[in-house]
């Protein structure tokens, strides 16, 4: 019978039945003498630990040569957590290519493009179409499937590590003769691809499919739909090969589930991992917190995106910080408390794992000033004690393992084209950022005190009271009818500036803009709006905006104006617009109004939708709330946002009691209460 992939959790080799959280981090014992390796054991007990990843980095040393293999040390390293009851999720290693492979192969190297080689002396340097690299690769990965198939300390496989975090997009020739053979698969024919990408624009008509090529550095802007589709072929190509490890781990280790770390966070946009989460047993996900102002809304929404690519399961925190990373410009260290708050966050999203990268900071390389579970201070040290705080904590909320994320009754429409398509070259303006509109919507909603789910367009919006889809800038019909079928059945969607414009070809949707979305919408624009830099427009609500506007025409009498500009050139015109639809309605916002406008702008779109804060007031827009259900019991997580001190006396429930959790019903700054209460 085949197995049940999809749905599987960690495989615990030990007591499987009982519930717990994972806790642990990247391990590399390869970087230190063996006499270290006593010690870690020691120290990974008194902090909780209970599992690692293990080899994710160690091609070199596992296969030092062609045909020459070294086991010994992970054995080693194996038995050694295995006798102290730490789980591994053991990785393939095949993230960096060892010296002897490219000194051999170098056709395994990636160009940019420029036509520059990338070459060895980082990480991640290998096509991911090379047939080259794969051979090797997956003969690595054939060699630690078998050797370890039975291994007591087995829990899961890491497939790779942060796939296309510095690979994703590659234009060699190899990747060129991949392209050429997605394209054939996805059009069928020349004619039909002739016709998606608009080859009759600058004489770009291809009369052979050897004449197709990646967009490579041109004299000018290449087809913006060979560019998009080159963004979805490179998706593709990586998710491709993600499966072509996962099929040898499933034929040798069936009964192991297999995962890869996403990287949910930030700008990282080259994979659409809505279409890779159904690819692997779990969704794990790396997360390192931002610089800014949103920092901490930014980590929310990513925990929170990453909960919805899971399904609303329990999903791995495979990465994150106990205090400064080393890749940012200036790279500060958590406050007191602030570790334990981002980790708890991603735990109130739905993770049953909470990881770190990595176990003992590195006294070499480049990583040699990113944190770690054991500081270079060692054990006597801050970071150390709100490590072992923090793994006390995880072991108390064992009830909580295998709950499930609670629907929130608002949701954010996220959608990875829309984000490709809208920050192409030649468009209106080069600074929309997508991603950031998204997170502004998000802090707008914790302003509010309102739960909201990040959700990706594929997932089912029935149920939800209000949809927010910001710069939903590609939309074919099949999506276009979603939609509406959501509005007509009486829900409530709110989409802005840039929407609605082309469809999954690029091309723009005649007839005036928001194109798919202007019935919809009951609006009709003629020409957008972008803002130079340093520009701004005033609205009617005391808002101000930035970025983009709109000269709306109304086309419906059934659509209101909610806000108007009062200046600019569009000033005494709409600048928010809401067109009810029986019981539902569909708005529009003409312009960037930030997180502060949105925070204005939001709770009359809330007042439309009948969708309420769970907050007692004085709460609201200081605590970021998140609900896990076990279907008898729901779990309140009550995360405060700010530095200072917040009340949340007005709440009932049964505090969940551990080292690092508020025992008071003030929560101090950057602290954590979680709640239990029974079902309504």
């Amino acid at each position: 019978m085949e197995a049940d992939h999809g749905r599987r959790w960690l495989r615990w080799p030990s007591d499987p039945a009982r519930a717990r959280l994972a806790f642990g981090a990247d391990y590399n014992p390869e970087q230190w003498p063996r006499e270290v390796w006593d010690e870690d054991m020691r120290g990974m007990r008194a902090a909780g630990v209970n599992i690692v990843s293990l080899a994710i980095f160690s091609w070199a040393r596992i296969q030092p040569g062609e045909d020459v293999w070294d086991f010994d040390w992970l054995d080693d390293a194996m038995d050694l957590l295995h006798a102290n009851g730490i789980a591994v999720d053991l990785a393939t290693a095949t993230a960096s290519p060892p010296p002897w492979l490219t000194a051999k192969h170098p056709e395994i190297l990636p160009v940019d493009q420029h036509g520059r080689t990338l070459w060895p002396g980082a990480r991640q340097h290998w096509r991911p179409t090379s047939p080259v690299f794969r051979e090797h690769a997956l003969r690595l990965v054939r060699a630690l499937a078998e050797r370890y198939a039975h291994h007591p300390a087995l829990t899961a496989w890491h497939v790779s590590n942060e796939l296309g975090c510095h690979n994703v997009y590659d234009f060699s020739d190899d990747a060129a003769a991949a392209f050429r053979r997605w394209l054939r698969s996805r059009y069928g024919t020349l004619e039909q691809l002739n016709r998606a990408w608009a080859t009759t624009f600058w004489s770009q008509h291809y009369s052979d499919w050897a004449q197709i090529l990646p967009p490579r550095l041109a004299a000018s802007y290449p087809n913006p739909t060979q560019q998009l589709d080159f963004k979805r072929f490179s998706s593709d190509a990586l998710k491709d090969y993600l499966r072509a490890e996962r099929d040898i781990l499933r034929e040798l280790t069936p009964d192991v589930p297999v995962t890869t770390n996403f990287m949910v966070m930030g700008e990282t946009k080259g994979m659409n991992y809505a279409d890779w989460a159904a690819e692997v047993d779990f969704v794990s996900n790396d997360h390192y917190l931002l610089t800014g102002p949103q920092a901490q809304d930014e980590l929310s929404f990513s925990a929170n995106l990453t909960g919805s690519l899971a399904g609303g399961r329990p999903w791995y925190l495979m990465e994150h910080s106990t205090s400064a990373v080393n890749w940012q410009p200036i790279n500060l260290a958590k406050k007191p408390g602030g570790m334990v708050r981002d980790s708890l966050t991603h735990v109130a999203y739905g993770a049953d794992a909470v990881c770190f990268f990595q176990w003992r900071q590195s006294a070499g390389g480049a990583e040699k000033y990113h944190s770690a579970m054991v500081p270079h201070a060692g054990e006597d040290s801050e970071v150390f004690r709100s490590v072992a705080d923090l793994g006390a904590t995880l072991a108390a909320l064992a009830p909580i393992a295998g709950t499930r994320r609670l629907r929130a009754s608002a949701a954010i429409v996220f959608d990875w084209e829309s984000w490709w398509a809208s920050e192409l070259d030649s468009q209106p303006t080069s600074h929309l950022r997508y991603r950031q509109e998204a997170l502004d919507w998000y802090s707008a909603f914790l302003a509010a005190g309102v739960r909201v789910d990040v959700i990706d367009k594929t997932d089912d919006f029935t149920g939800y009271d209000l949809l927010v889809a910001p710069i939903l800038h590609v939309v074919p019909d099949a999506l276009a009818r979603r939609l509406e079928d959501y509005v007509a059945s009486g829900g409530h969607l709110v989409t802005t500036y840039f929407s609605g414009v082309v469809d999954e070809n690029d091309h723009v949707l005649l007839g005036g803009y928001p194109g798919a979305l202007r019935d919809l919408l009951g609006i009709r624009i003629q020409e957008f709006g972008p803002l130079l830099d340093g520009d701004t427009v005033d609205l009617d609500l005391g808002v101000t905006g930035t970025l983009w506007t709109d000269r709306i025409d109304l086309t419906d009498p059934a659509t209101e104006v909610l806000a108007t500009y009062k200046s600019g050139d569009h000033a005494g015109r709409p600048a928010i617009t809401l067109r009810r639809a029986e019981t539902g309605s569909a708005s529009y916002v003409s312009t960037r109004l930030g997180p502060d406008g949105l925070a204005v702008v939001l709770p009359r779109l809330l007042d439309v939708s009948g969708v309420r804060s769970e907050l007692p007031f004085e709460a609201r827009g200081l605590v970021d709330l998140a609900v896990r259900t076990d279907g008898t019991d729901d779990y309140l997580f009550l995360i405060n946002r700010t530095d200072g001190h917040v009340n949340l006396s007005a709440l009932p429930g049964d505090p969940l009691a551990g080292p690092s959790l508020a025992r008071e019903a003030t929560l101090a700054p950057r602290q954590v209460r979680i709640l239990r209460r029974p079902r309504p």
